[in-house]
């Protein structure tokens, strides 16, 4: 058996998803509103707008432009996708962590909260990298 559950011959472990190994019930977690579903159209707008760049860019290294300029460029767009993180990560804690904050108060189970703040964290650390 992997280290995720997974069996070579037979996939996940029962009781596991398939794609990440994660327990059933740590998906259907995953599978509950989100907070940023009320801005869902503002940030895939911003998104397509990233998007836009980056085509941009591929525009620019195809075109040969001078390096500096498409450097430049790419700190935009990193700029623009750090700000969209932020807004998740703020999103994330404001809501997912704060919920499982009630739900470990109401169940008395600690457990519920360090998960999610231990998410958060590992989170923030690749955004950091």
């Amino acid at each position: 058996m992997g280290t995720n559950g997974n069996t070579p011959q037979n996939g996940p472990a029962p009781g596991q998803d398939r794609a990440a190994g994660r327990d059933a019930g740590t998906l259907v977690d995953e599978l509950r509103d989100h907070a940023y579903t009320a801005d869902k159209d503002a940030l895939l707008k911003r998104l397509s707008r990233i998007e836009g760049q980056v085509r941009g860019i591929a525009r620019m290294v195809d075109q040969e432009k001078y390096c500096i300029d498409i450097l430049t460029q790419i700190s935009a767009v990193t700029a623009a996708l750090h700000k969209v993180s932020l807004g998740l990560v703020e999103d994330h804690i404001g809501h997912c962590v704060v919920g499982a904050a009630r739900e470990a108060q109401d169940s008395g189970d600690p457990q519920l909260v360090t998960e999610k703040v231990q998410e958060a964290t590992a989170a923030i650390g690749r955004l950091l990298r």
